[in-house]
């Protein structure tokens, strides 16, 4: 376990170590703000989500993102990380936060520029900060859009696994590969082992965007992903039988490898 990691990122590890995957429950405040957002984490926790992220693309921030997390933090004990679209994304209520560049962005701002604008931030507040590479692949949706990315191909494990490598030697503890939410398909599965086995125990692997099944969400984590992030999926309709049945698949994947 690396030397001086924060409390979230303990809990991270410690989860991995026991059940060999995780699910996260993604709420975006710009779709499900306030009362809405709370209830979503609060299904979540019960139906067997092991962690809550906050963020979104664009509009998920300013009191609407203050009062969204302080309202989740009273009703769950989950750990809540930021998962944040830019520096405005940042709030004291919150646990943790992905101190992240945007790896694959053709735009020096989502590289470094906005790490040195929120580091102060960061600091002043005392959010435990976990360094984050996110990395964005076809076919981006919003997220490759706004980040102005050169997106990474679908079917070009050789470069996700030297993208992998590139977040591990950088020092990164997670990496977080997103097809952009709304995607109309999951990461594709040698694509995720391709990654995944170039993360190694060193760095996390989390998978995000275009999970809806339990079917998927077990292949992504039997193919070598860690954990996977779920946000549209879980915006409408029976939330705890959605919740749980993809908690249920992380966690028949996850014994596997434990």
């Amino acid at each position: 376990m690396p030397i001086g990691i924060g409390k979230v990122e303990k809990y991270y590890r410690e989860k991995l170590e026991t059940q060999g995957g995780m699910l996260f429950s993604l709420i975006d405040p710009d779709k499900s703000s306030l009362e809405k957002g709370a209830d979503i984490a609060r299904k979540s926790e019960e139906a067997g989500a092991d962690a809550i992220l906050i963020g979104g693309t664009v509009g998920a921030q300013g009191s609407t993102l203050d009062e969204t997390v302080r309202m989740i933090k009273e009703v769950i004990s989950l750990p809540v990380t930021l998962f944040p679209g830019n520096i405005s994304g940042i709030t004291k209520y919150a646990d943790a936060l992905y101190f992240m560049h945007l790896l694959n962005s053709r735009d020096v701002y989502w590289l470094s520029t906005a790490l040195i604008q929120a580091a102060p931030v960061v600091a002043r507040l005392g959010i435990e900060a976990i360094p984050t590479t996110y990395l964005v692949a076809e076919p981006g949706q919003a997220v490759g859009w706004v980040g102005n990315v050169n997106l990474l191909p679908r079917d070009r494990a050789d470069l996700g696994a030297a993208c992998a490598l590139a977040a591990r030697y950088g020092g990164s503890r997670v990496l977080i590969v997103d097809s952009g939410s709304g995607a109309p398909e999951p990461l594709p599965l040698p694509l995720v082992s391709g990654i995944a086995k170039a993360c190694g125990d060193q760095t996390m692997f989390f998978a995000a965007g275009g999970i809806r099944t339990p079917q998927q969400a077990e292949e992504q984590i039997a193919a070598g992903a860690h954990g996977i992030q779920v946000g549209t999926a879980f915006e409408a309709g029976d939330l705890h039988k959605k919740i749980k049945s993809m908690s249920d698949a992380v966690k028949k994947a996850g014994k596997k490898r434990v």
